[in-house]
């Protein structure tokens, strides 16, 4: 069948570049797109367009924002901004927002060190992190990577790499099970291991 509709299988190899979507799923967001109407295509496209064009990374704490404005958490004059929550994407920040309960700033690495997959430390946002401690005057950086392998060895390489300074360094603490993503956490657990962290 495939082989008879060229621009279906175009689709479908289109959405096998998508990281994160299953294999299985594939079928049905093809289905999905099919059929919808040809305003909500253009509605979904022009989203999608208009998010590629106005949004980059804050070259200081490396979370997304609007290209025109300044970031909306480095230039809050309310957050503590001594604190530096570092967390390996962007979805581990938004968990911890949502908390309520974090009133500092935030450095996002990019992922953590995983050598399998050819991620090393310079792949990551860890220089500027370092450079962000020295150049400012940070009391505490809370390594609050996933409790994974490759998030510990994150988190130990990047305590090695500020051990000249003076800075606190603390983790989360253990209410997060070992193996699991901050992301997947409800509000409650992801609060409580922030509130309850302890020295690195």
């Amino acid at each position: 069948m495939l082989q008879d509709t060229p621009s279906l299988t175009k689709l479908l190899k289109t959405l096998q570049q998508v990281p994160y979507l299953a294999s299985k799923n594939i079928y049905r967001v093809a289905s999905y797109f099919l059929y919808l109407d040809e305003a909500k295509i253009d509605q979904f496209c022009a989203a999608l367009k208009e998010a590629k064009n106005n949004i980059t990374l804050c070259s200081i704490c490396f979370s997304w924002k609007e290209k025109e404005r300044n970031c909306s958490l480095c230039s809050n004059t309310r957050r503590d901004q001594s604190l530096i929550c570092v967390v390996e994407t962007w979805q581990e920040l938004l968990a911890i927002e949502k908390t309520g309960g974090y009133t500092g700033v935030y450095h996002v690495l990019g992922g953590a060190i995983c050598p399998l997959e050819g991620v090393g430390p310079e792949n990551l946002n860890i220089i500027p992190l370092i450079r962000r401690v020295e150049a400012n005057q940070i009391s505490e950086i809370i390594l609050a990577t996933n409790q994974t392998p490759e998030g510990e060895a994150t988190a130990s390489y990047i305590a090695s790499k500020l051990k000249h300074t003076t800075v606190k360094i603390s983790c989360l603490a253990r209410g997060i099970p070992v193996g699991s993503s901050i992301e997947s956490m409800d509000r409650v657990t992801v609060y409580k291991a922030l509130s309850e962290r302890r020295p690195y």
